[in-house]
């Protein structure tokens, strides 16, 4: 007699299929949403922290577009769509602190699947609609982004 194996999913797939259905879930309000009344936050992981000029704001970093890793690339990119800000995160926490004192309508989140999952988990009470872009190399240093793909959800209308 064979037992039906019953494939268990890993927690990138697990996390993966929620923000995949999270973001589609938000995409049509989000894109209805003026670039002004929208926010990125993106870890700070992503820093080149040997090189890194970003100011110490409390719960967050203002990136300085110092050219030491692809913040840069989104920061500039943040200014010239006219979006509220850019806010490079000390931890995942500190969106709810931004959330209520900023109040956007809106936001982007660049982070690992895991902080994505529970960001969107941490903000279901608000109203805010979300679009998340995954790190394409996470951990808790050094960790990338496609800068293309946040492009592309930046200018989602």
């Amino acid at each position: 007699m064979k037992l039906c194996k019953v494939s268990k999913k890993s927690n990138e797939q697990i996390y993966r299929a929620f923000t995949e259905k999270q973001n589609k879930a938000h995409s049509k309000k989000f894109s209805g949403i003026p670039f002004e009344k929208r926010v990125v936050f993106a870890p700070h992981c992503m820093r080149n922290t040997a090189v890194c000029t970003a100011q110490d704001k409390d719960s967050h970093y203002v990136c300085m577009e110092c050219g030491g890793c692809k913040m840069i690339d989104i920061s500039k990119l943040v200014k010239e769509l006219g979006y509220e800000g850019l806010y490079v995160l000390k931890g995942g926490r500190a969106i709810v602190k931004i959330i209520k004192d900023r109040k956007p309508q809106a936001m982007v989140g660049i982070a690992c699947l895991f902080e994505g999952d529970q960001a969107f988990k941490i903000l279901e009470d608000y109203d805010v609609a979300i679009q998340f872009v995954s790190l394409t190399k996470d951990g808790c240093t050094s960790t990338d982004v496609d800068v293309a793909e946040v492009e592309n959800i930046l200018k989602q209308q």
